[in-house]
């Protein structure tokens, strides 16, 4: 069944990838970007150019996530051509390196407004649809570092996506009496195929940075993005997140799985997981509100 799915920050990387297969699998996908009339408007232009070669039904729709009316208007655009929203893909994220310490609390608040709170305004828009419907889905895609092993110097970006994983569990419960399911993709740190670490941003207090870099941490930033290539596969590839999410859509309404790893790396992720979501679901039932565990078909 052709479904109406919304896709964040889907310029490049997971987004992107994901947008693509998801067309390809026949769905209509709304690859949202922020500002594409300016800065992705060369990357709106290739998307659009790409879905007419292939004919796949891929769109382009502006959304920026630290936005409120950016994201009401994202919604009203979709729901005026469609009529519903099926998926809900919260995908919009920024990664950040160097040592916590050298970040200013104004950087990590900037990383929160978009790998959280970006979140929060999208589902804001989005839900009262998705709830009027009384089916849908929301997909969050997550990162093993919220639970694997956490290595040092991304400790905004690793605290960023706790928090969202923690809100993305909190509303799981809270949407299944709307009919609507929750799924977690849970990515490892792919170093390739997308360009996470290439356009991670860094400390704005060089000073203090410069503190670590040439004192006793001198040269672990090489050592860090080092041992993490090296636990990567050489056939890693990061499409198979795409893959898994285009599985998990495709499957039939009240199947989906809670939460999917793909991590090549196996960083432990997947092991904690598994041990916290069995707390969850033992808590539910011990509480008397096991309904919670699955949407309502």
């Amino acid at each position: 069944m052709k479904q109406i799915i919304l896709i964040t920050g889907a310029s490049s990387g997971f987004g992107l990838l994901t947008a693509r297969a998801l067309a390809d699998a026949g769905h209509a996908v709304y690859a949202s970007m922020r500002d594409i009339a300016g800065r992705n408007a060369a990357q709106a232009d290739a998307v659009r150019k790409e879905a007419a070669e292939r004919n796949v039904d891929l769109r382009v729709v502006e959304l920026d996530v630290t936005s409120d009316d950016s994201a009401q208007d994202a919604i009203d655009t979709i729901l005026r051509n469609d009529g519903r929203l099926d998926v809900l893909v919260h995908n919009a994220g920024h990664m950040v390196f160097g040592p916590a310490e050298a970040f200013t609390a104004e950087q990590y608040a900037q990383l929160y407004d978009v790998n959280v709170l970006g979140t929060q305004r999208v589902n804001r828009a989005a839900l009262p649809a998705m709830r009027r419907q009384r089916k849908g889905l929301v997909l969050w895609v997550s990162s093993s570092s919220t639970r694997g092993g956490t290595p040092p110097f991304l400790a905004p970006y690793f605290a960023a996506k706790a928090a969202m994983d923690s809100l993305a569990v909190s509303y799981s419960g809270e949407l299944t009496r709307w009919g609507i399911e929750t799924s977690i993709m849970v990515p490892g740190a792919f170093t390739k195929g997308t360009n996470h670490f290439a356009h991670a941003g860094k400390p704005a207090d060089g000073a203090r940075e410069a503190e670590y870099m040439q004192g006793p941490y001198a040269g672990m930033p090489e050592k860090i993005l080092k041992g993490l290539a090296s636990l990567e596969p050489a056939d890693a590839d990061a499409t198979e997140v795409a893959r898994k999410i285009v599985d998990v859509v495709n499957l039939p309404f009240g199947k989906r799985p809670f939460r999917v790893h793909v991590d090549p790396s196996q960083d432990g992720a997947e092991i904690v997981n598994g041990v916290a979501d069995r707390v969850r679901r033992e808590l539910f039932w011990r509480a008397g509100i096991e309904d919670l565990l699955a949407p309502n078909v």
